[in-house]
C-alpha cells in the first residue's frame, strides 16, 4: 500500500519541482542573464542543486525549456490573432506582444548562438512559430495593412532586430523598445516604398552556418 501511494506523491513533487525551477530560472535569467548558476537557481527555488540536474543535465537544457515558454507563448498570441477583424493592426499587436516580451528578458538575446537553440524541441517550435506568423502577415499583406514584399520571416526576424536596437537604453528607459516598433510598423506599411535589395528569406535557421537562405 505504501509503494501505491507513494509513487503517485513521487510523480507530484517532480511536476511541483520542474515548476518551482523553471519559474526561478525564467526570473533570474531575466533579470541577470545566462550567467546565473545552477545553484543560484536551485536557492531561489528553494531545492537542493541535485535537483536541478535531475530535471535539467546542462544549463543549455534549462534554457531551452525556457525558450520553449517564450516560443510557446508567441504562437498562441499569433493563434489568438489570425481571428481578428483587422489584419493590420492584428500583426501590429503581435509584435508589440513579441518585442515586448523580449525586452523583459535579459537572457533572450544572450541564448542566441547556444547550443539550446539546437535542441529539436526548440527548433521544430521556431518553425511553427514561422508558420503562424506568415498566415498573420499574409491576412496583413492581402488586404493591403502592409507593403506587397513582407514575409512571416521577416516579421519575426524583426522582433529580435527593434528589441536589440533598443537593448542599450532598456535599464534606463525600459518602454524606449516602443519608439523603434513605431518605426520598424511604419516601413512595413508604407505604400510609396522603393523596391526592397534583397529577396525576402526562405527559412530561418537560428545558429546555422546557413544562418538564413
Amino acid at each position: 500500500m505504501t509503494g501505491t501511494t507513494g509513487a503517485p506523491s513521487a510523480r507530484a513533487d517532480m511536476v511541483r519541482n520542474r515548476h518551482l525551477l523553471l519559474a526561478a530560472a525564467t526570473a533570474a535569467f531575466a533579470e541577470c542573464g545566462v550567467d546565473v548558476s545552477m545553484g543560484e537557481i536551485a536557492q531561489r527555488a528553494g531545492v537542493a542543486k541535485g535537483t536541478v540536474f535531475r530535471h535539467f543535465a546542462t544549463k543549455d537544457d534549462l534554457l531551452a525549456a525556457i525558450m520553449l515558454q517564450l516560443l510557446d507563448r508567441l504562437i498562441g498570441a499569433a493563434d489568438r490573432l489570425l481571428e481578428a477583424d483587422d489584419a493590420g493592426e492584428a500583426l501590429r499587436e503581435f509584435m508589440t506582444t513579441g518585442v515586448e516580451s523580449l525586452a523583459a528578458d535579459r537572457a533572450f538575446c544572450e541564448v542566441i548562438g547556444r547550443p539550446s537553440l539546437q535542441h529539436a524541441e526548440v527548433r521544430d517550435a521556431i518553425d511553427r512559430l514561422c508558420e503562424v506568423v506568415e498566415a498573420l502577415t499574409d491576412r496583413a499583406r492581402e488586404s493591403g495593412a502592409i507593403r506587397s514584399d513582407i514575409t512571416g520571416t521577416d516579421i519575426v526576424l524583426l522582433l529580435g532586430g527593434i528589441h536589440q536596437t533598443a537593448a542599450p537604453l532598456l535599464p534606463a528607459q525600459p518602454q524606449a523598445w516602443r519608439r523603434y516598433l513605431e518605426l520598424a510598423f511604419d516601413g512595413l506599411c508604407s505604400a510609396d516604398a522603393r523596391e526592397l535589395p534583397y529577396p525576402p528569406p526562405t527559412v530561418l535557421r537560428i545558429n546555422d552556418p546557413s544562418a538564413v537562405g
